[in-house]
């Protein structure tokens, strides 16, 4: 008999009455698969036992050990696990160690086990590979983009518990656009809208009356809805906020001696920003009171991680404020060695963190600090063996040395890489200092990243399955038991076809699946299993072309979005351009009026972003190796889109058109980005080259370019027209620097009207661009 037919004779769902609140959406979608009379009893820890026709759903409590115990039933101890048997009685059991397995444990039972029979499904239980899998930074959730169109939350806060996930973070703006107040032409508010601090949601005695009560019941209302649909469905729900994060001149001038330090960029920023001194323990009773009233509201939270030295927070005297070291009054006087300071503002944040830990440890014993090691590159050996008891850190490696890159390419070793999916292994030199962590009874998350954010932002629901399982195995084989997801999932209702988290989701439950039978059985279920070579196929094609890509720092991740990449002209003088005609892309561009990358793509503020040798070597990659595999993968799943249209089969012509029309979109990013090189190492070129043969070269490289890209942007507007899958992240609301909105198609037409406009300009780059006023008087 097989496990869909036993489960007719199913009559009860029994649940614990005190019970995890999981455990009922659990009884509840289980009523719905059953499609019978059965109903849910609520009973006590007596009732839970074997009994014919009952389906008990439990995350495991030490009476149900005992009595599992007494019955001879050995369950897994040391690893989290999930446990389904089915008697001969006629009585089910589903069981997880912990609540954010049971949803998972279900899914997985219902997806893929129905179709077994009975006798080999007496007992099955499963240790997972991974103990913690939390979210960090996901933009769709509380990020940047969740402003995208029609999203519903709970379908992917359940898709997050379905794929075998744990942790969640759920504090997120309720409005498009941040509270904070700028100066006119500023950018820099716009920072605000993601990693909300504390003080976005609740206040203390000390800020009472800085920001409007309405905004801040919206955006805890916003916060408690998301923690609670967390909770459903089994997951812990908790925080990821910029801090020590600047607070309004207001408050400053209400308690001057509180300043803190500058936390402001000063090129993106047009006033100093200031941040409270943590020092003072005015401030320390403020922060403990913050963290302790949004608790109260919100009893449910389990986690904070901290991000800082970024976006309007940093630590004082920290080496990586955008500033330099500087703070308030109370840390280290003037006039110390570097050595001696960096001691100092270590203590400090070190400090700081226990404070924060021990003001929500008094709520809930289990409540963890996060931070990541980055921004600490300065006070990093003050501050390592202080990190200790529920102090964790997020890293994408252990062995880097502040914000550099030290993994190699999969594909260039000569091109170092840190995090996205191109990071996909890690050294056997990661373990010591990540077992010397969990020593001192700390956590340590290693990222990863398999959807969006990190690789083709703002794209959708693009395929490289073996790059997620490498990374995955590369963690697994390292002992490594807690990871943090960057950038959120693919929304289920916009991406059906997720083929790299089904890989996570696999992984979960068989760290030793066989990657290609898995991949094919994945293709199996979505085209059948007469179509699903064909779609490995495809995804096989995809992932080559994705392998041989060489990144473009900045641009071929977020930096595309941010900086406007595909709807501002490439043409070899965007300083031609009057700026009231630049304005519609200007206007949402992630960057100052001063900053030399609204005329100079190679660079941002006061950094290179991309050197002249690396673009050309760049988009010689991509031509020598992309557009063959990416070529190939478009015209597959064309042809078998045709085919299984032809024979009638709807569900794996579905399947091929979503792939088709993703796959284009990347074709046309990537080109984008290619383009992208080519101007940067051409005009460059041009300007610094005296040969007349060299010159006309650069030209003729410019000239194609800009043939290429217009064709580009016409393909774009064709895909945007014609497309009947959602393949790009487009805002419901508002267009921000972030996301684009629904008139993306229009800014293209105004992008190619531009670049045939000026596509014969001689190039030229302003040297003096950064130092231009208006209204200069010197003029």
């Amino acid at each position: 008999m097989k496990l869909k037919e036993y489960l007719k004779q199913i009559r009860q769902v029994r649940i614990h009455q005190k019970g995890d609140p999981v455990e009922r959406t659990v009884a509840e979608e289980l009523l719905k698969t059953l499609k019978n009379h059965a109903v849910i009893q609520s009973v006590d820890s007596s009732a839970m036992k074997p009994e014919a026709g009952n389906f008990y759903v439990a995350v495991l409590t030490d009476s149900l050990k005992k009595n599992f115990l007494e019955r001879g039933v050995k369950l897994p101890s040391e690893k989290e696990w999930v446990f389904f048997s089915a008697d001969e009685s006629g009585c089910c059991w589903l069981l997880s160690s912990k609540s954010y397995f049971l949803y998972t444990a279900f899914s997985y039972v219902m997806e893929r086990l129905l179709e077994y029979d009975i006798s080999h499904l007496k007992k099955w239980q499963c240790e997972m590979s991974f103990s913690i899998e939390k979210s960090t930074f996901d933009i769709f959730l509380t990020q940047y983009a969740r402003l995208i169109r029609n999203f519903s939350r709970e379908q992917y806060i359940r898709e997050y518990a379905r794929l075998g996930f744990t942790h969640i973070e759920v504090n997120a703006l309720a409005a498009p656009t941040p509270y904070e107040q700028g100066v006119t032409g500023e950018f820099y508010p716009d920072f605000y809208t993601y990693c909300p601090a504390l003080d976005q949601f609740v206040t203390s005695r000390l800020n009472q009356g800085t920001y409007p009560s309405k905004y801040l019941r919206s955006n805890c209302n916003r916060l408690k809805k998301n923690a609670r649909l967390a909770v459903q469905y089994g997951l812990t729900p908790g925080l990821l906020c910029f801090e020590p994060r600047s607070v309004p001149e207001s408050l400053i001038q209400r308690y001057p001696t509180l300043r803190g330090a500058r936390v402001d960029h000063p090129f993106r920023s047009f006033k100093p920003r200031y941040n409270l001194s943590i020092a003072h323990p005015i401030v320390q009773k403020h922060y403990a009171e913050l963290l302790t009233n949004l608790l109260t509201e919100v009893p449910e939270l389990e986690f904070l991680t901290i991000w800082t030295n970024d976006s309007g927070a940093g630590f004082e005297y920290t080496k990586s404020l955008y500033v330099g070291r500087n703070g308030g009054a109370y840390l280290v006087r003037e006039w110390k060695d570097d050595e001696e300071i960096a001691r100092a503002a270590a203590s400090n944040t070190i400090n700081f963190l226990r404070l924060l830990r021990d003001a929500a440890s008094r709520h809930n014993p289990r409540f963890r600090i996060i931070t990541r090691m980055e921004p600490f590159y300065g006070e990093r050996q003050y501050l390592w063996p202080e990190l200790k008891d529920k102090i964790d850190v997020e890293v994408n490696s252990l062995l880097a040395k502040g914000w550099e890159s030290n993994y190699p390419h999969p594909q260039y070793p000569d091109i170092d890489v840190l995090g996205s999916a191109y990071h996909n292994t890690l050294w056997e030199k990661e373990r010591e200092p990540m077992e010397e962590l969990q020593s001192r009874r700390s956590h340590c998350f290693f990222y990863h990243s398999f959807c969006t954010h990190t690789n083709h932002e703002p794209l959708l629901g693009i395929p490289f399955p073996w790059l997620t399982y490498e990374k995955l195995l590369a963690s697994y084989k390292l002992n490594i038991r807690t990871l943090a997801h960057l950038g959120g999932i693919q929304p289920p209702d916009k991406v059906p076809y997720a083929v790299n988290q089904e890989i996570f989701c696999l992984f979960q439950f068989d760290p030793e699946l066989d990657i290609d039978k898995a991949i094919l059985g994945i293709a199996s279920r979505y085209v059948g299993e007469e179509y699903a070579e064909d779609l490995v196929k495809g995804w096989q094609l995809v992932e080559q072309a994705i392998r041989h890509f060489t990144p473009l720092p900045l641009y071929s991740n977020y930096g595309l979005v941010w900086q406007r990449l595909l709807v501002r002209p490439l043409v070899p003088d965007i300083d031609r351009i009057p700026e009231e005609e630049r304005a519609f892309y200007e206007k949402f561009m992630c960057t100052s009026v001063h900053n030399p990358n609204r005329i100079d793509l190679a660079r941002d503020v006061l950094f290179e972003l991309v050197s002249r040798d690396y673009a050309r070597k760049a988009y010689m990659r991509i031509d020598d190796y992309v557009w063959k595999p990416m070529e190939a993968a478009i015209e597959m799943f064309k042809q078998s889109m045709d085919e299984t249209k032809s024979s009638g089969s709807g569900k794996a012509y579905r399947a091929f058109e979503d792939q088709y029309y993703r796959t284009r979109a990347l074709r046309y990013l990537c080109e984008t980005l290619r383009n992208t090189a080519v101007w940067i190492y051409a005009v460059h070129e041009h300007l610094d080259s005296s040969d007349p043969q060299d010159k006309a070269r650069c030209l003729n490289l410019l000239e194609k370019m800009n043939e290429r890209e217009v064709r580009n942007c016409k393909e774009l507007i064709k895909l945007w027209k014609e497309a009947p899958v959602e393949w790009m992240i487009i805002s419901g609301s508002v267009e921000t620097p972030f996301i684009h909105g629904e008139n993306f198609a229009e800014l293209l037409e105004k992008k190619i009207a531009l670049m045939e406009k000026h596509k014969g300009d001689k190039p030229n780059i302003d040297p003096g661009y950064m130092f231009r006023i208006k209204n200069n008087p010197y003029n």
